[in-house]
This record gives structure tokens, sequence and C-alpha cells, in this order.
């Protein structure tokens, strides 16, 4: 265990306001190539209060906010979230809806009546949602059909939207070609998935054929981003790399292997998230996404807790 003075300079940094601050810089440099560039931070969403008003800043740079688990998912899938629990993220998550932010929540459950409540809930408090079969997001569901929210509408911001889909795993497809055809066969009004499939970015054709819904509409396709953790399977990683070295990655999550958490005030992690022609952001914003979809944001509770 590292000391929490030595490791994490915890006297002299606000966690919450490095992650405001770094959220922000994402958006203003995506926002000058691409205006109409949507950001959305999942969890994490103390962030959206400062001293008990709004963070009027950090709200405006985001396009809307995005939740797990608010009525199932905590700890496991398919579990109900505690009340408690549900009700201090929807105090938070509307603090974000009235300044008219999108909320989009993701509930991890799988049982047919569970799913109907979900979407029951969430509608009810004029909230996007997704109800994911499971945690590892790899599946499209076939229920319920037909789809909440249906439209056939050209879906050109984020607030146009009445549904989505989050799927990031791609071990289900046999390729990107039945990637692209499977959700091309869908109706969904946003795609949240990763920008990659499996080691090779999507091409601005490719998001192009991923942005048509199968009833002539078009969607809006969001580019998952983890910026408080360095995933060891991605193309900036490299071989010698390990915690303390470079001196911005910590240690390893041990829920998740191979992703490791970093000091994301960390200029040099930074220059690879957004920072020039080579960062991750660009490839996105080259690549033709409409906006990022931003994870590990609570990545500030890490450092706070030690």
């Amino acid at each position: 265990m590292f000391s929490c003075g030595g490791m994490f300079n915890s006297d002299d940094i606000d966690y919450r306001e490095e992650m405001r601050t770094f959220v922000q810089e994402i958006s203003e440099y995506a926002k000058a190539q691409d205006s109409d560039f949507i950001v959305i931070p999942q969890n994490g969403h103390a962030l959206v209060q400062k001293n008990d008003k709004p963070a009027t800043e950090y709200l405006n740079a985001v396009d809307g906010l995005g939740q797990e688990s608010l009525f199932f998912g905590s700890p496991n899938d398919d579990l109900l979230t505690s009340p408690s629990e549900t009700n201090r993220l929807i105090n938070l998550l509307n603090v974000g809806k009235e300044a008219g932010k999108t909320i989009l929540v993701t509930d991890y459950v799988s049982t047919s009546f569970k799913v109907t409540n979900s979407y029951s809930q969430n509608q009810a408090l004029g909230y996007v949602s997704f109800a994911a079969p499971d945690r590892d997001l790899r599946v499209i569901p076939d229920f319920p059909s037909p789809l909440p929210g249906l439209n056939a509408n050209d879906i050109s911001t984020l607030s146009d939207a009445k549904n989505f889909l989050y799927l990031l795993n791609k071990s289900e497809f046999e390729d990107r070609q039945d990637f692209i055809s499977s959700i091309q066969n869908t109706n969904y009004d946003v795609l949240v998935t990763d920008a990659f499939f499996w080691d090779e970015m999507f091409s601005p054709q490719e998001i192009q054929q991923l942005k048509q819904k199968k009833n002539g509409g078009e969607r809006l396709v969001i580019s998952y981003l983890s910026i408080g953790e360095a995933e060891d399977y991605r193309y900036y990683w490299q071989n010698s790399w390990r915690p303390g070295n470079p001196e911005w990655i910590v240690r390893e999550n041990p829920n998740w292997e191979g992703n490791y958490k970093v000091k994301y005030w960390s200029p040099e992690w930074k220059e690879i998230i957004y920072n020039g022609e080579n960062s991750y952001l660009q490839q996105i914003l080259d690549a033709g996404f409409d906006g990022v979809y931003l994870d590990i944001i609570d990545g500030f509770r890490f450092f706070e807790n030690r």
C-alpha cells in the first residue's frame, strides 16, 4: 500500500474539480472542431454540484448524463438497487435534467417483468433508458418488442432520442460486417459502442453505415471512452508500463483485469486522451462519431477514499 500523501498528494489536489476540469477540456477540444459533438459522462454525478449548487461550467460542457443501475443492477444484475441509492442518484440526475441535459440510464436486468418495470420507471422520470440483459453489454435484446419510443425520425441531437442501445463487447459477432448489419437491423435512436472492432477502429464509411436505422431514419453513434483508467488492450498501451511506471499509472482495478487507475489530472494522460492528432479523442472525431460516452468519471472516489 502506498501512503496517501506520498502517492496521491491528497492535501494539494481537489480530485472532483480535477475531473470536472478534465471533462470540460475534452468538451472544449471536441466542440472546437464540431460544435454539435456530444459529451456524456457516465456515473460520478456528484460532480454536477459544487458547494450544494449546480456546477454550471461542468454542466455547460456536457450534453447528457449517463447512469448505470438506477433501478436494477446494484450490486448484481437483476437485483433491485436500494431505494436510498436510487433516490440519491435521482436527486443528482435531476440537477442535470433541470439544466436541459438528457439522462441516459442503463439498468442491468433480464426478466421480462423487471425489464418492463425499468422502462416504465425511467419513462415516468423523463429519462431515456436501456435494459441490458448482462453487464458485459454484448447482445442486442429481443425484448421488449416493439422498442419503447419507436420512431422513424432522423435523430440529430441527443434530446431527440427516445431510446438507445449500449453495446460494447463484440464477442457475439462473427466480424465487423456482421456487427454493422446487426445494428442496421435495429431502430435504436442512439448507439453507444466501442470505437474499435477488436484492434481496428471503425472507418468513417462504417460509421455512416452504423447510423442507418432499419426503418430509414438516422441514429446517433457515440463512442465509449474511459478517461479514469488506462486499459492494457488499447493501442496506446506500452509493454513496459506497470503501476508506478509511468508515474501516473497507480494500480490495477481488482474488478476489471487489464484496467489501471490513473492520475487523470496528469498532462501525460491528458495527451493520450484528447490533446493532439494521435490522441484517442482526435481519432474518434476523425472517424465521424457523433460524440463520446465518458467512463470512470467516478475515478475521483478512488483517490478520495485513500
